[in-house]
């Protein structure tokens, strides 16, 4: 330990730098593979913000394979993202994670449908809604109850069965799903739809997370990985063709199919518009939103304390 110490004061002498501004090696999952939901953190990764404030990130590839409520678990990784629904869930459920950011701020879930088949609310009555995962699941389920629909829900996974007329509702990511219909040959004109956050179910998806034990022991790490972060999106955005190019180029060398430059384009202009500020900031009367349609819904027995779920690390400048 002493050897350690005396290493660590030749570094500081020969650099400059406090002890905690030189490299950590961190390493960090997003939910799922590269795209340009993730955009902020391959930009700032490829921009060198993390290396500015002294940390080297390793960035994992999430998915089906590698869940990044799974990782951040388990310790196989430092850094996350998740839905704030499953966050919660696993907080309840005695997972020591806490929000260090909560990045999107206004919920991208919609319902698409048909417009010859539905055109108001009363009109999914009766009907069978496509739908993805779980998690699409939770705001769906409070939806439907809150307006009284009763509705059969079909799993799906691709959009097909919308498309070829099987289901006349799916569930859809803004970013994502709804822009797919569209490039698919749909016109706008034809759908109807129903965001979720302008019937008082505002469910803010993904946001940055860590361990209790990680925080309590590296604050600064912590505040620092969210500030070259948020530092990365507010640059994509900013900066839209580099950004979509720097995440095909992701997309690429994680052998993402799909990497449509039109499609990764749409996304990043979307979570634009759902990444707002006070960036970074999870408001106490969204997290209880959430948490009480968990609750609702049998998934938690009781609701974790605001203050011991949540860590605010960043201040708009």
């Amino acid at each position: 330990m002493k050897k350690l110490f005396l290493i660590a004061l030749t570094i500081l002498a020969t650099t400059s730098l406090p002890l905690w501004l030189l490299a950590q090696q961190v390493s960090f999952i997003p939910q799922w593979r590269p795209q340009a939901q993730f955009a902020g953190y391959y930009v700032a990764y490829k921009k060198g913000f993390y290396k500015k404030y002294g940390i080297d990130v390793k960035i994992l590839t999430g998915g089906p394979e590698a869940p990044s409520s799974e990782y951040l678990a388990k310790g196989k990784a430092d850094f996350a993202t998740m839905w704030l629904s499953t966050a919660i869930q696993m907080r309840a459920h005695g997972v020591k994670l806490i929000n260090i950011a909560q990045i999107v701020q206004r919920s991208a879930l919609m319902l698409v449908a048909r417009k010859d088949k539905v055109k108001s609310l009363q009109d999914i009555n009766g009907q069978m809604v496509g739908v993805w995962g779980k998690c699409f699941q939770i705001p769906l389920k409070a939806f439907f109850k809150k307006y009284h629909l009763k509705v059969k829900l079909i799993q799906m996974s691709s959009i097909n069965l919308f498309l070829r007329g099987g289901v006349n509702i799916t569930s859809a990511m803004w970013y994502n799903e709804y822009h797919t219909i569209l490039m698919s040959g749909v016109d706008p004109d034809e759908l109807t739809t129903f965001f979720f956050y302008k019937y008082d179910l505002n469910c803010p998806e993904d946001g940055i997370y860590t361990l209790e034990a990680t925080f309590k022991k590296h604050p600064i790490l912590c505040r620092n990985f969210v500030k070259a972060s948020i530092e990365g999106w507010l640059y994509a955005f900013s900066h839209p063709e580099e950004a979509v190019d720097i995440i095909l180029q992701c997309m690429l060398k994680a052998h993402v199919p799909m990497a449509n430059k039109a499609h990764q384009r749409w996304m990043l202009d979307r979570m634009k518009d759902i990444i707002l500020p006070p960036y970074g900031k999870l408001l106490a009367e969204d997290y209880y939103r959430v948490a009480h349609i968990l609750k609702e819904q049998g998934l938690i027995n009781r609701i974790p304390k605001f203050e011991d779920f949540y860590k605010e690390t960043y201040v708009q400048p």
